[in-house]
């Protein structure tokens, strides 16, 4: 299995826009279109397509926000598999993937996410990856998730 990470271009901007999540997932994240047009608006957010043998199959999109106590924290701020190729473990591995990519980019020591509480699926597999709720709300009350990023600083 050829897997990558790909930025969004306007050559394959198409194959993104044609990705799409179960009927019943789509309250826990936004569409495709509004992630792309959010990343246009806010230049800190990075959309990224996610490829399996040449083909798109899932969307991820990171940024770099600053936080009150003046830190700067790396968000895996959209994250998804299309409806048709997920219960195929996609979701773990391209998750294994972002985080490497993202600690490599940024030799960063933790990576946030936030999530709706009853996104049941969605928790058990950022706890397998070692995420673990901090505490916090984000703006739009979804429980934030940290993972602490060791001995990836050297992939």
């Amino acid at each position: 299995m050829f897997t990558e990470i790909r930025d969004i271009t306007a050559f394959n901007k198409q194959e993104i826009l044609a990705l799409h999540i179960a009927d019943n997932q789509q309250h826990f994240i936004e569409s495709t279109d509004q992630c792309l047009a959010e990343a246009e608006l806010d230049q800190r957010f990075t959309p990224l397509g996610l490829y399996k043998d040449n083909i798109a199959i899932g969307f991820a999109m990171y940024g770099l926000f600053p936080h009150e106590d003046h830190s700067q924290r790396v968000w895996l701020d959209r994250y998804l598999i299309d409806e048709r190729y997920q219960q195929q473990g996609l979701g773990k591995h391209f998750l294994q993937q972002l985080i490497q990519y993202l600690a490599v980019k940024f030799n960063c020591r933790q990576i946030y996410l936030s999530v709706y509480e009853n996104n049941a699926v969605a928790i058990q597999l950022y706890k397998q990856f070692g995420f673990m709720f901090n505490g916090e709300l984000d703006d739009k009350g979804e429980k934030v998730m940290v993972l602490e990023v060791y001995g990836h600083d050297n992939h």
